[in-house]
């Protein structure tokens, strides 16, 4: 038996498809938000551990070799830092042996 659809019909269905598409939009404009604040998080926290390393080290060195290291080379050469240099941007700025160095780690 055919039935055959009424205009009512026809409204009511394109409506539901209009509120289906409106919807999967909104869920993945929703997960995109929250994936880039996630992404942005974790890369502020990457700069705070690397930070952190970079203070390490320095403070090993001295403490081992009497002096703060004039550069990130002789830390990255002599004490086993890595520094990703594709992901961050690390300023170390170096006063003298006895003054602990100014280190600013930023996100690319």
């Amino acid at each position: 038996m055919f039935h055959e659809l009424t205009d009512k019909d026809i409204r009511r269905r394109r409506n539901r498809r209009i509120a289906v598409v409106a919807l999967v939009v909104a869920l993945a404009t929703a997960a995109f938000g929250i994936f880039s604040a996630v992404r942005a998080n974790a890369r502020e926290q990457g700069a705070v551990a690397l930070r952190d390393s970079v203070l390490v080290a320095a403070k090993q060195c001295c403490a081992i070799e009497g002096s703060y290291p004039s550069s990130l080379e002789y830390l990255e050469q002599k004490y086993g830092l890595t520094i990703n240099e594709d992901d961050y941007v690390v300023s170390y700025e170096w006063f003298a042996g006895n003054v602990m160095p100014s280190v600013v780690v930023t996100p690319r």
